[in-house]
């Protein structure tokens, strides 16, 4: 009876050792599988979805010495800033919170100090920028030169530029978002932008 009686308590211990294991292994599992103690599992950052418009372009064809391209969902106004000078227009992509300012120049024995102005405005964004990067704008066709800055991270100006015949005429683009700078965020609009503005280089012409 005794013996019997042993074997019952040594099963009983047994199945409590048991009992206790398997709780601790589940126990650890569920926390682990919620991501830690606090029950929080870490998610990538995320952005709303957007909805970009089909490709329509229309004419430029101003009073000014040029003309060329751009995308029919934005606003050609008059420019912006606190000095503006004649010949100056803005892009306004509403829809985008986007504005590529264009500044006119006539060139009158100054083009050095216009493409060194240039520079000076676009190397000022390497301050935040991760990267720089310049591509040349050759047109023999239309007498269009000039150069394309890229910015990569968080700059307030993405894409800036400078076009000219190198004798009469210069003309700067920068574009600006007004939003909080977001290289990940706004690369899809980015990217998107970057594609008419470089549409419009393209068919950017003087006209005389």
């Amino acid at each position: 009876m005794t013996e019997q009686m042993n074997k019952q308590t040594t099963i009983g211990s047994l199945g409590r050792c048991n009992l206790l294991y398997w709780f601790a292994v589940f126990l650890l599992a569920g926390l682990f599988s919620c991501g830690g103690a606090d029950g929080v599992t870490p998610r990538p950052p995320g952005y709303f979805r957007i909805d970009l418009p089909s490709k329509e372009y229309v004419r430029y064809e101003g009073e000014c010495p040029y003309r060329f391209v751009y995308p029919a969902y934005s606003v050609v106004e008059p420019g912006h800033g606190s000095r503006p000078e004649p010949c100056w227009i803005d892009i306004n992509y509403k829809q985008f919170k986007a504005r590529l300012y264009l500044s006119y120049k006539p060139v009158n024995r100054n083009l050095d100090s216009l493409l060194e102005q240039s520079r000076h405005m676009a190397v000022q964004h390497q301050v935040k920028a991760n990267a720089m990067r310049e591509s040349p704008v050759i047109n023999d066709s239309a007498s269009v030169y000039g150069l394309i800055y890229e910015f990569g991270g968080n700059t307030a100006s993405s894409l800036q530029f400078y076009l000219t015949d190198s004798t009469r005429h210069f003309m700067r683009g920068a574009l600006y978002f007004y939003a909080r700078p977001n290289a990940d965020s706004l690369a899809p609009v980015y990217e998107f932008l970057k594609e008419d503005i470089f549409k419009m280089i393209e068919t950017f012409e003087w006209k005389e």
